[in-house]
């Protein structure tokens, strides 16, 4: 991803919510940013199906 199509958003989490990334990321072995997105694009898919099925 080019950085001009990357925006910075600033995200307040609950406690509860952080610890669980922060676990989701170790065990993925990937960083908590991309386990954000990773997060929103599935439930972007999600959406997206059920609109197409009507």
């Amino acid at each position: 991803m080019s950085r001009k199509m990357v925006k910075k958003c600033l995200v307040r989490l609950p406690d509860e919510i952080k610890a669980w990334l922060a676990q989701e990321a170790s065990r993925n072995a990937s960083s908590q940013n991309s386990e954000i997105i990773r997060c929103i694009r599935a439930r972007m898919d999600m959406l997206q199906q059920a609109k197409a099925a009507g």
